[in-house]
C-alpha cells in the first residue's frame, strides 16, 4: 500500500510543479557507475580513465549560480592540496560544454567541469532531479577509491564548507586504506 501511496503523492506533486527526485540507492562500497562526458575544453572523460586514482564527483545544478560559484571556487582554492594527495576533482551538471567552458574561464577553475546533458549521469548517481518543464543535479559528491567504487557520498551538502570537509574526509578514506 504504501508504494501505491508514494507513486500518487509524486504523482500529485508533479501535477502542481513542485520537485520529484529520482533517487538511487548508491552507498559506500558500491561500484561507482560508469560515465563518459566531455568537458569545458571539448575532451572526454570516462571514470575508468582513473582507476588508480582517488576522484571527488561533485554534482551541482547550474553553471554560474551563487551556491555552485562557492562550491567551484572553494574547490579551486584547495585544488593543490587535493592534487598533493593525488585526488583528482571532477564536477558535473546538466550545463553543456559552452557553458562549462565560460564559468571555468570566468572564475579561473583548474579542474574538469562535465557536461551531463542527457542527464544519463546523474540518473546513474540517483542525483537529478525533476520539476515540471526543468531538471538538474542535485547537489551531491562522490568521493571513489582508486578500484571505482564509492568510499563517501554527501546528499547534504553546504557549499562553502564542502570542499573542507572532502578534503578531511578523503584523507581519512585513504588512511584507512593503506
Amino acid at each position: 500500500m504504501t508504494g501505491k501511496i508514494s507513486r500518487l503523492l509524486g504523482g500529485a506533486l508533479l501535477a502542481l510543479g513542485l520537485s520529484t527526485s529520482v533517487q538511487a540507492e548508491l552507498s559506500p562500497g558500491d561500484a561507482a557507475p560508469e560515465f563518459r562526458l566531455q568537458d569545458q575544453n571539448g575532451k572526454w572523460h570516462a571514470l575508468a580513465d582513473y582507476r588508480g586514482r582517488w576522484v571527488v564527483l561533485y554534482f551541482y545544478p547550474k553553471d554560474d549560480t551563487p551556491g555552485c560559484t562557492k562550491e567551484a571556487c572553494a574547490f579551486r582554492d584547495n585544488i593543490f592540496a587535493f592534487e598533493e594527495l593525488g585526488a583528482t576533482i571532477l564536477g558535473v551538471s546538466l550545463d553543456d560544454v559552452d557553458s562549462h567552458e565560460a564559468f571555468a574561464e570566468k572564475y579561473s577553475l583548474p579542474f574538469s567541469l562535465l557536461s551531463d546533458a542527457d542527464a544519463a549521469t546523474a540518473t546513474d548517481y540517483g542525483v537529478l532531479k525533476k520539476m515540471v518543464g526543468f531538471r538538474f543535479a542535485r547537489r551531491e559528491s562522490f568521493i571513489i577509491d582508486p578500484d571505482g567504487n564509492i568510499a563517501v557520498r554527501y546528499e547534504k551538502v553546504d557549499p562553502a564548507k564542502h570542499s573542507e570537509q572532502v578534503l578531511a574526509d578523503l584523507k581519512t578514506s585513504m588512511a584507512s586504506t593503506g
